[in-house]
């Protein structure tokens, strides 16, 4: 029963360095923010997860306890470099981008990060205290 765990450390290690190393890859090789912001949260993320689970089963099969630290840490992980990301996102694109050079927003006729001034007027008219 031993080997089975030691089996799956060790296939947890393996599959989280392929993920790292293929996010650190991505971060280094693609060419724009966007793009390189991409890969390190997707596969990085997952990378650092599976440390952590293997972390986890290594100690409930070999130290005796089982230990909740990294399961918190997944967890906080998984919630938060999604929500980083986007963050990195809105910054790439108020930077980088105006209301002219955006592509098609499609059926909503307008991106929310580049709002028209009108847009802007209907949204505070609608917004209004005094209308209530």
């Amino acid at each position: 029963m031993d080997s089975l765990f030691e089996f799956l450390v060790s296939a947890f290690l393996v599959i989280a360095g392929i993920f790292g190393i293929v996010g650190s890859f991505g971060l280094l090789k693609l060419d724009d923010p966007m793009s390189r912001l991409h890969a390190p949260t997707k596969a990085t993320t997952l990378g650092v997860g599976g440390v952590l689970l293997a972390s986890m089963l290594n100690a409930a099969a070999f130290g005796e306890y089982f230990s909740m630290h990294e399961l918190m840490i997944t967890l906080f992980l998984f919630l938060t470099a999604p929500i980083t990301a986007h963050f990195i996102a809105k910054v790439h694109i108020h930077r980088q981008e105006t209301r002219e050079t955006m592509p098609a927003a499609g059926e909503d006729d307008h991106w929310a990060t580049h709002d028209t001034p009108e847009d802007e007027e209907r949204r505070n008219a609608a917004a209004d205290p005094a209308d209530i």
